[in-house]
């Protein structure tokens, strides 16, 4: 076997990139057709939020596999790593997870999160070579989208001056801080709005920040035709020895549900979909109580083996993928 060189994804490759994507996926799913996998959903976008974070896989000068990193402050996050089927265990999916380790380590990441296959001990085995066990399953919840004649309390990010947005990034900064160390969204919000996938939602009261999501919207975006998906959402948990009880962060989640979904509808989509991982208890029954129905498990993988912010306390939206 050549040896394989492993570079930074170039923006022309993107398309190709995409294709490796769908088909390696679609394959081990069983799909009839695997390039119908993900639908028009776009995770290639990731490349414009970290270019220099973006890996490529390539033997012979040709594209057989690619990475996505992204680095929310001191937690990072990777995903989609794929390999071209006709490459499958010739070792190009170990050297880029090496490379991918390398970058979270200049990065001084504290804590790497991701989203794998829960049925797959193929997967499971080959992640834990590089550090990283399973947690609690994680859910992809959806529900359809109800014809709220309602308007949003919450502020759209897309329509408030530069000068706001400065002080509402910086807010929500601050509550991230509050939940997990150095956890910081900022690159996320910036990246929806500078690529217009869609908007993020702030939820303010008596001039405190309460919560905030940041959703994709439609086709070619990491939500796909008629979708809303939440990318990460959060409420505030207040700072120790602040009088915010699990009543107000509860009350507050269910809020920022509702806002999402009214947006949803705003905007023209007729399902909304969450991710929550299951160890995050009191989030995970909220949703299910709203009306959202489990379309996806899978399972969060850490390194180091330590919970993170996935803790029953916590009311934040996301699943890694």
């Amino acid at each position: 076997m050549n040896e394989t060189n492993i570079r930074l994804l170039q923006e022309h490759e993107l398309p190709k990139a995409d294709r490796i994507f769908r088909l390696a996926f679609g394959t081990f799913l069983g799909l009839p057709d695997p390039m119908k996998f993900s639908g028009n959903t776009n995770y290639m976008q990731r490349w414009y939020a970290y270019p220099k974070a973006a890996f490529a896989a390539e033997i012979d000068g040709q594209l057989v596999g690619s990475n996505f990193l992204s680095k929310w402050g001191s937690f990072g996050s990777f995903g989609p790593l794929s390999v071209h089927p006709n490459f499958w265990n010739q070792r190009v999916g170990e050297k880029l997870m090496l490379a991918t380790m390398e970058c979270f380590q200049n990065w001084q990441t504290q804590q790497i999160c991701f989203f794998t296959f829960s049925r797959s001990p193929k997967h499971l085995y080959f992640y834990q070579k590089f550090g990283f066990m399973p947690h609690f399953l994680t859910a992809i919840c959806a529900k359809y989208v109800s014809q709220k004649q309602q308007q949003l309390q919450s502020i759209r990010y897309s329509q408030i001056s530069p000068e706001k947005q400065k002080e509402y990034l910086s807010a929500s900064q601050e509550l991230t801080n509050n939940i997990y160390p150095g956890l910081d969204l900022q690159s996320e919000i910036l990246a929806v709005a500078n690529q217009r996938l869609g908007d993020t939602l702030f939820l303010w009261e008596n001039g405190n920040l309460e919560g905030f999501a940041i959703c994709h919207y439609g086709a070619d975006t990491e939500a796909g035709s008629n979708t809303c998906y939440i990318k990460f959402g959060a409420v505030n948990l207040g700072k120790k020895g602040s009088d915010i009880t699990p009543f107000h962060s509860q009350e507050r989640f269910a809020k920022l549900l509702n806002e999402c979904e009214i947006f949803s509808h705003i905007v023209g989509m007729s399902k909304l979909v969450v991710g929550v991982n299951t160890s995050r208890q009191q989030a995970y029954i909220q949703i299910l109580n709203m009306g959202f129905k489990i379309e996806t498990l899978g399972v969060a993988m850490h390194n180091p083996n330590e919970p993170g912010y996935n803790r029953p306390d916590i009311y934040i939206i996301d699943d890694y993928r």
